[in-house]
């Protein structure tokens, strides 16, 4: 269907056969109507001139005017039946409407200037003849009111059908425009909320991790402590059992409210789109470095663990969050010795690569008589060693070693 320059609201098609609106079909067989009544009686003077009878005229008239329904469907065939009939001199609104329909439709300029020339010259030689033998005057005036009513007839039309053809592309264009910053927005909306969505659940995890490697090694040490001390106790039996036991269960409670706390970290969140905004990281202390690792091993020594270090090349300063990592992993690592190897004996390498610091901390099998503190374990330090290893572009590898025991590897980029 070729479309004009008529209005358009709303959306979808309501109206019959080839009209896209209601309203359009009722203004075209409106004008088709009006067309057809004033061609009719345009044709009763063309019969009599002619000769043939009045009813033939009249329905020849009627005919030729009533095609103007067809302006949108075939709006070069209008124009064209209009220039036919303008030697009869009937067909006035037929071909104004007409040449208006067919500049705003979607036709090519060619097509459009050539029949804008034939009406033009149609017309131009039309009323050149009526006025020549109608009105005893010069052959100037004549040509001169001749090209006037050519011109009326025919600039006017073309032009307002072409500036309500251009101005309807236009709006188009920029409805389209809309539509698709409307679909990109929406696209950017879910984006967002995704990216806020997934700093969300990184913020939980980095505090996850931050909280386990900094309480559960402490609070494992001072149920390890406690226990050697109800083992070990001497000058009053009774009262250091009962207050290493309650330190042991203060400990293991400790674990475990906070092993349920970095479960409810971990867990996904879901908020409404409206409060798809990522969370304020929370300042969290600064991390320790490398420089502390002989402490960390120290506190593991005097909790009764045979702790052996090894240590290869030289430190070259790293950056923070890779010395951060890497003395986390050596505390997660033996805290797992404290709670699954009582006993055993640990060795802990660390070696100063060009490019890289590597790590290592493998223990023995557990020895059969050394008696564990029953720790709680929930199976996030492997987990959260992963993750810190994994972000920094790192390697990390772990699993139970020939001997019966198990080995903690990891490689860290220094850059």
């Amino acid at each position: 269907m070729t479309s004009t320059g008529d209005e358009r609201e709303g959306t979808g098609r309501d109206g019959p056969w080839w009209w896209e609106r209601r309203r359009g079909a009722v203004l075209d067989v409106g004008l088709g109507v009006v067309s057809a009544v004033e061609c009719a009686f345009e044709g009763v003077p063309t019969a009599r001139e002619a000769g043939v009878p009045v009813w033939a005229g009249v329905l020849f008239g009627a005919l030729a005017g009533s095609t103007l329904v067809l302006r949108r469907r075939r709006p070069v065939a209008v124009v064209l039946v209009g220039i036919a009939v303008a030697p009869a001199t009937m067909g006035f609104l037929l071909g104004v409407v007409g040449l208006y329909t067919l500049a705003a439709c979607e036709v090519s300029r060619r097509v459009l200037a050539t029949l804008a020339a034939m009406s033009l010259a149609g017309t131009f030689v039309v009323t050149y003849v009526q006025t020549r033998g109608d009105v005893e005057a010069d052959g100037t005036l004549v040509i001169v009111l001749s090209v006037f009513m050519a011109v009326a007839l025919t600039v006017p039309p073309v032009l307002l059908g072409l500036y309500v053809g251009a101005r309807r592309r236009l709006m188009e264009s920029l409805q389209e425009r809309a539509d698709s910053l409307e679909r990109e927005l929406s696209l950017l909306a879910d984006r967002a909320e995704e990216r806020a969505e997934w700093a969300r659940q990184e913020e939980r995890t980095r505090i996850a991790r931050e909280m386990h490697d900094v309480v559960a090694h402490r609070v494992s040490l001072m149920v390890v402590h406690a226990a050697a001390l109800q083992a070990v106790a001497a000058k009053d039996p009774v009262k250091a059992v009962r207050n290493a036991a309650l330190v042991g269960d203060m400990g293991r409670q400790a674990l475990t409210e906070l092993r349920e706390m970095l479960g409810v970290l971990r867990a996904p969140e879901k908020q409404p789109a409206a409060r798809a905004v990522p969370a304020a990281p929370v300042a969290l202390e600064e991390g320790p470095t490398l420089k502390e690792l002989e402490a960390l091993v120290g506190q593991s020594r005097a909790a009764g663990m045979a702790v052996e270090v090894l240590v290869q090349g030289e430190c070259g300063g790293y950056r923070p969050e890779v010395e951060q990592t890497a003395y986390r992993v050596v505390q997660e690592a033996l805290t797992n010795c404290h709670k699954h190897a009582p006993g055993a004996r640990v060795v802990v390498r660390l070696a100063h690569r060009e490019g890289e610091v590597a790590m290592q901390v493998e223990n023995g099998p557990c020895e059969g008589e050394a008696r564990g503190a029953d720790l709680p374990s929930g199976g996030n330090g492997l987990l959260g060693m992963r993750e810190r290893v994994v972000g920094l572009g790192g390697v990390f590898v772990s699993g139970p070693t020939d001997g019966g025991g198990f080995k903690v590897s990891a490689v860290l980029p220094a850059r």
